[in-house]
């Protein structure tokens, strides 16, 4: 049973749930919209300030079929966000297909570390310096969005910014524990660099998921 489990997780006809959750969008562009949220264990990016290190061994995590895990969002919400983790992990082909056939709008949070999988209405890559973005997700990501944790994080930022396509939105976001020094360098910077606009994570200023 545990062998089949395994096939059917490599050919991403199951993943492993973390959580799932009906919330409001917290970031980026499409903030403060409603949005079920499927969060997908496993992840090697291995992000020093990552708020979600439970995520990370995809053994923790059971094995769940995608068609029940579309059948629940379709239930709460017409926006579903696929994050994790590192949501490319995985195939995405099987579940992105499925939640089109529902009529889903069907967003990814990832850091680009893997080859790109799935039908995705929004893609929001968020590239790691331990791990960086495979090329092809560079053309098709609709938002960028760097997290800002020192005065070095503004260099990258540019560094990843020159890779986007020329319609990727740029945003920068401050580290959350380190919001209360980084901010004021990120104001400063976005007004010398109005290409970029200000990303907050205004879920944890709400106390929501």
């Amino acid at each position: 049973m545990q062998e089949e489990i395994k096939k059917l997780v490599a050919k991403g006809e199951m993943l492993p749930l973390m959580e799932e959750f009906y919330t409001i969008q917290g970031e980026g562009y499409h903030k403060g919209t409603a949005a079920y949220f499927v969060r997908i264990g496993g992840c090697d990016v291995g992000c020093h300030w990552c708020d979600v290190k439970e995520s990370w061994n995809a053994d923790l995590h059971p094995p769940t079929k995608t068609e029940a895990i579309v059948e629940n969002a379709s239930n709460h919400s017409k926006t579903v966000v696929v994050t994790g983790g590192e949501p490319l992990t995985w195939n995405m082909n099987p579940i992105t297909s499925l939640f089109k056939k529902k009529g889903m709008q069907v967003h990814i949070e990832t850091s680009g570390a893997y080859n790109l999988s799935g039908e995705w209405d929004w893609i929001c890559l968020s590239p790691k310096k331990i791990k960086l973005p495979k090329q092809e997700i560079y053309q098709v990501a609709n938002e960028l969005k760097m997290i800002i944790y020192n005065k070095s994080d503004f260099k990258f930022a540019e560094e990843q910014a020159a890779k986007v396509n020329k319609d990727c939105i740029l945003y920068l976001q401050p580290e959350w524990s380190k919001r209360e020094k980084v901010i004021p360098l990120m104001v400063d910077y976005v007004m010398k660099n109005p290409k970029w606009k200000v990303s907050l994570q205004t879920h944890k200023y709400l106390n929501i998921p």
